[in-house]
């Protein structure tokens, strides 16, 4: 686990996290996931990190969103739905820590890792940073309505529709017209630079200021109301389509969906 997820505390109190599968575009284990929710809850109750900071290694992804191996045994509602509550109590745990986080991100920020990017305060990436949700081509499964609603809030249902609909990528170019992140960069290595100096700027600002700004935003989101969408994980991820997308991916094939 030490090396799935390197985590250290620099001078200042920024904390630096790091997801470390370059091998596998960085895609999220269960393992990795429930490390973040660790450390979000961690770094929330220790007053001396004043910013933290989430990046990916290896200059090709931030995350790819979940292993698709994590998937080989899914066959019931309580696996669709304990999945989706799983991912909903990390991005939650990130919402919820009221220490800024800024996600520097270079290469694919897909899936899962662009919820735990939208989770993020500010999000910067380089040019060759790909943002998208593929699961229309990949599994054939879908998002809670939790993950719906905090798209939603940062880029618009018409940006939602199409990420999904189209199941293309969106550039690093798409993504600063959306304002799903606030600065391109040239490169990774530019990227984790210009991380390090923001967070260096943000950790001598006042913060409760900070604070109460990360507070407003979530409530706003929140005052959106519960959506029942349960039916609909269900739906998805118990389906032959959801089957056949997880056997087509792992056995490197394009699925064939029959929409059953």
């Amino acid at each position: 686990m030490s090396d799935e997820i390197l985590h250290e505390v620099r001078e200042g109190g920024i904390a630096w996290t790091t997801f470390n599968r370059p091998q596998a575009r960085n895609a999220m284990l269960f393992s990795m996931y429930q490390r973040i929710q660790e450390l979000a809850a961690q770094i929330d109750k220790d007053p001396s990190i004043r910013v933290w900071v989430l990046t990916g290694a290896g200059g090709k992804a931030f995350a790819s969103g979940t292993d698709i191996s994590q998937f080989r045994e899914f066959k019931t509602a309580e696996d669709a739905l304990g999945y989706e509550a799983r991912i909903d109590k990390v991005l939650g745990a990130l919402e919820n820590c009221n220490t800024p986080i800024i996600a520097a991100i270079a290469g694919a920020c897909t899936g899962g890792g662009l919820g735990i990017a939208g989770c993020c305060d500010i999000r910067i990436c380089d040019t060759s940073a790909r943002f998208g949700l593929p699961i229309a081509k990949t599994l054939g499964n879908i998002l809670n309505m939790n993950n719906f609603a905090r798209f939603y809030a940062l880029v618009g249902p018409a940006a939602i529709a199409e990420m999904i609909m189209t199941s293309r990528l969106f550039s690093s170019a798409e993504a600063k017209h959306l304002g799903l992140v606030s600065e391109v960069l040239d490169t990774p290595e530019a990227v984790a630079a210009r991380a390090m100096e923001l967070a260096t700027t943000m950790k001598d600002l006042a913060p409760l200021t900070l604070k109460a700004t990360k507070i407003a935003l979530r409530r706003l989101r929140h005052a959106v109301g519960e959506v029942e969408g349960d039916d609909l994980v269900t739906m998805c991820f118990t389906s032959a389509d959801f089957q056949e997308g997880v056997s087509a991916f792992l056995n490197k094939r394009a699925p064939q969906f029959q929409g059953k």
